[in-house]
């Protein structure tokens, strides 16, 4: 039963399981450039000067890092994305729960409609680490002199394996992790929650996600009394306690975030307000999309923020090598996130097919359907920029203030803009192009459908 549930799924889901796919290939993509960049500077047939050059530069380490960090990332992603994926399919679940299906074997179909996604997308994205992105990262490295230039960047085999062993790891876990609750619930109650969708935070969640707020507020003004070594030591604890509180809260946040931000937009016209209701209205649905962009902005806006103010400052951003690698890290885990949010509009906007063909059949015109699409966006990316400064600020408050005497940063307005109009773009790309796609054919043969 389980295999045919998971084909089952796929043919009715395709784009939600195209977004693991996505994930997957990125997530192989970075894994195999790590472990071929780790594999080629551990050779044994490097010489003696060059090994202490890599040693002192700590090479082994930053690509260790990057792998670690990639697994985690995409764990995190494939998490998120299996939750949308099997929140679409409650209905489904519920209905076989009902006829007699056990837990075990609904997490067992979605286990395998996420190992069917992931194994051949990691397949390819090891390819695509081991032939593009690891020579890229070689030849950054050496540019920059953390690699000799007499060390060869050399594709391992030994990232297959490691590919395949993080795609099945990952996206079985995540997909544990996103079915284990709904599995278990009672089949009435499923079908009654499928129905009318899930109102509450869990249990725990809420006084977790307060605690992790309240430890991260505790944990910064702690270190802005602490000399500048260890305030920026421990700057990031710090900001993945806030991450944390923001996703565990999820829509308790994001709601009251979004109708601050959509205060001013529901000035701009019918659409804009019919737009700002549809995400104040359904928090949950939307903070799957919000929390992923929080993490670019507030990882992104935290790491830029610290180069610009020390450049503003002192005259220098810090050591060329470190710098590029900070932003290459930096990138890389804004990569995940935004895939993650593409992935959560991209399906939430499939979702709403016969929502946006009743909206025709009662004469709303597509440019006005699309015009409510993109206010949808600017509210989903003016929540993100909202709560995801917000937590930058706080996070880089000690350090700025222990190093340089002030808690504000200086980042440039050219650099604000950019994080800004791109975490619109990002919004309104992946709720446009789905939303425009499921306006073709004839709105009555989609509401009677």
């Amino acid at each position: 039963m389980s295999t045919a549930l998971a084909r089952a799924a796929l043919r009715a889901h395709p784009a939600a399981f195209a977004g693991t796919a996505v994930v997957a290939l990125f997530a192989a993509t970075v894994v195999s450039a790590s472990t071929t960049v780790l594999t080629a500077t551990s050779s044994g047939d490097i010489s003696p000067s060059a090994r202490h050059t890599l040693t002192t530069n700590g090479v082994g380490d930053i690509a260790a890092v990057l792998l670690i960090g990639s697994v985690y990332m995409s764990i995190f992603v494939v998490v998120a994305t299996m939750g949308t994926a099997v929140a679409q399919q409650h209905r489904e679940l519920a209905l076989v729960r009902a006829i007699g299906a056990l837990p075990r074997q609904v997490r067992r179909a979605v286990v395998l409609q996420a190992l069917t996604a992931s194994v051949p997308a990691a397949l390819i994205g090891c390819a695509l680490g081991g032939a593009l992105l690891a020579p890229f990262w070689f030849r950054g490295m050496t540019d920059h002199g953390l690699i000799p230039a007499s060390v060869p960047c050399r594709f391992s085999w030994l990232a297959l394996p490691v590919c395949l062993g993080v795609a099945v790891v990952t996206s079985a876990l995540a997909a544990l992790l996103a079915s284990v609750r709904f599995s278990l619930l009672r089949p009435a109650r499923a079908l009654a929650e499928a129905a009318a969708g899930r109102r509450r935070l869990g249990v725990l969640r809420a006084p977790l996600g307060v605690l992790a707020i309240a430890g991260a507020s505790f944990l910064a003004v702690l270190l802005s009394r602490q000399a500048p070594d260890e305030a920026n030591s421990g700057a990031f604890l710090v900001l993945l306690l806030f991450c944390a509180g923001a996703g565990l809260l999820g829509p308790r946040l994001v709601g009251p975030a979004a109708a601050l931000v959509s205060v001013p937009l529901g000035l701009l016209g019918p659409g804009a307000r019919l737009a700002t209701r549809n995400v104040r209205s359904q928090p949950r649905r939307f903070a799957a999309a919000v929390l992923p962009l929080v993490l670019v902005v507030g990882f992104g806006l935290t790491k830029i923020a610290l180069r610009t103010t020390a450049q503003h400052v002192t005259g220098s951003a810090g050591s060329p090598g470190d710098v590029w690698l900070d932003y290459l890290g930096t990138g890389l885990y804004a990569g995940f996130a935004a895939i993650a949010s593409a992935n959560t509009l991209v399906m939430i906007s499939l979702e709403r097919r016969r929502d946006l063909a009743l909206l025709r059949v009662v004469g709303s015109q597509r440019r006005q359907i699309r015009a409510m699409a993109f206010w949808e966006a600017v509210v989903v990316a003016g929540t993100a920029l909202l709560i995801g400064t917000v937590i930058a600020l706080a996070t880089l408050a000690p350090i700025l203030n222990t190093v340089f005497g002030s808690p504000l940063p200086y980042v440039p307005w050219a650099v604000a803009a950019s994080i800004a109009l791109g975490t619109v773009a990002l919004t309104a790309t992946s709720t446009g192009v789905p939303v425009q796609a499921g306006m073709r054919g004839r709105a009555i043969a989609v509401v009677q459908g």
